[in-house]
């Protein structure tokens, strides 16, 4: 990718002044010492989706179940989707185009700070979910059904190959800041989500639509969660322990994780010596190395998670996407690392972007004369910190979920051993992640 939009996390090295052994040396204590006390303190399992969280104030609980709340919010995001559309229809092909701002920042990074502070905000505002709800009131079709029951088997297969696919063109393909590719990947995604919608209802979009999945998994590190319809306040270890154990849950958590490191990884000196002195385009080897980073996660979480001893109640192929909630959490902590001076600061050039959506010196929205503030880039030291304590708390409060889970799950006699796999599969992600982070 060109211009600003491929400085993800605005550089490497060069914007973490401490030294990398020193910070991985530090994230693997702090995973390894959460381990150790966990162990000896925590014996039973603490968190339960059924009785957990404390009832919210009832006029909040009024105010965010509301009928009004919820069509204001659909229709503020169907305004925007409108606006966003004309820019990528009728604006410029060049990279002052809102369009690409929106579709890479606002969007894919944004999601992951609305979704820990709203909850399921993707879903709220969803132009595909708004769109196929309109579409079912005026067929008469009652709301959220579809021509079909979704599969139970298909789980989350479709939101993991619509990831990919997502990534695949941010980072791999070599036309990501055309116009024309774009708008054609985003005209099919809402193709698919509406064809499916009316295929299988709303089950679909929560299952199958990438960007409503990863925000809705995100979601769930949030303090907001609904118990027998009402709305409740958890912590978000509790809230975690919610997330359903579907079918592609695993390849889910592979692609977001893996594309991240991956991210990281293209831009590696010894990565870009390598394709340099192949006689092949780069789009096929970093097609092949986003693959297998992203099969490499959900490998490594497959073979920790079943390498233990279980009863008959818990077989061993469950166990993979019974744990893979417990790698929400670092995939946070890696965003927040990855992507944290980027989004702050390319978001700000967004914004002042889409006052004019058109690129002919209009001011729609205000904030055309806004200034860029590179406060973070400017602090380095800070940045360099706020990465390193991300990945390092999004180690420890998966470690966290996953003691809960296999305290829960496995019999006594496995319960600490039996977690040991997982403990090393989590160092090796600390320490490849925190390499890669540095390298870049």
């Amino acid at each position: 990718m060109g211009g600003s939009i491929s400085a993800h996390g605005l550089g490497g090295a060069k914007d973490l002044p401490i030294p990398a052994e020193l910070a991985i040396a530090g994230a693997v204590a702090a995973l390894v010492i959460s381990f150790t006390v966990l162990a000896v303190a925590w014996r039973e399992p603490r968190y339960d989706a059924a009785t957990s969280g404390r009832p919210a104030p009832p006029w909040l609980d009024r105010l965010v179940s509301s009928r009004a709340l919820a069509i204001g919010a659909r229709v503020l995001g169907m305004a925007f989707f409108l606006y966003v559309a004309a820019a990528a229809v009728f604006g410029k092909d060049s990279l002052i185009n809102p369009f690409f701002g929106v579709f890479y920042v606002l969007l894919w990074v944004g999601l992951v700070p609305a979704s820990l502070l709203f909850g399921e905000f993707f879903k709220a505002v969803s132009p595909a979910r708004t769109i196929s709800m309109l579409f079912a009131k005026v067929s008469g079709v009652p709301e959220g059904e579809g021509l079909y029951a979704y599969p139970a088997r298909l789980g989350y297969w479709p939101a993991a190959a619509g990831l990919f696919a997502f990534v695949w063109l941010e980072l791999v393909y070599p036309s990501s800041t055309d116009l024309g590719p774009v708008r054609l990947w985003a005209a099919a995604y809402l193709g698919i989500m509406l064809v499916g919608s009316a295929l299988f209802g709303t089950t679909f979009l929560a299952r199958a639509d990438p960007f409503e999945v990863y925000s809705s998994l995100v979601a769930r590190l949030s303090v907001w969660g609904r118990r027998d319809g009402v709305l409740v306040l958890r912590s978000p270890l509790a809230n975690l322990d919610a997330v359903a154990p579907r079918p592609g849950l695993v390849a889910v958590v592979g692609v977001l994780f893996g594309s991240t490191a991956f991210d990281s990884f293209r831009e590696s000196t010894p990565w870009l010596v390598f394709v340099q002195s192949l006689s092949l385009p780069r789009v096929l080897p970093d097609t092949i190395a986003l693959v297998v980073f992203s099969a490499g996660v959900a490998l490594v979480l497959t073979g920790a998670t079943m390498a233990t001893g279980v009863t008959s109640e818990t077989p061993r192929r469950a166990l993979p996407d019974l744990f893979a909630h417990s790698v929400v959490p670092i995939i946070v902590g890696y965003v927040v690392a990855h992507y944290l001076s980027y989004f702050v600061e390319y978001g700000q050039t967004t914004l002042i972007q889409l006052s004019d959506p058109f690129s002919r010196g209009d001011d729609y929205l205000g904030t055309a004369d806004l200034q860029v503030s590179y406060w973070l880039s400017e602090h380095p030291t800070f940045l360099a910190v706020t990465k390193v304590l991300a990945v390092a708390l999004g180690h420890v409060v998966g470690a966290v979920a996953a003691h809960d889970r296999a305290v829960k799950l496995l019999p006594r006699r496995h319960q600490l051993t039996g977690q040991l796999p997982m403990l090393v599969a989590m160092v090796g992600f600390t320490v490849g992640g925190l390499y890669l982070l540095f390298a870049a």
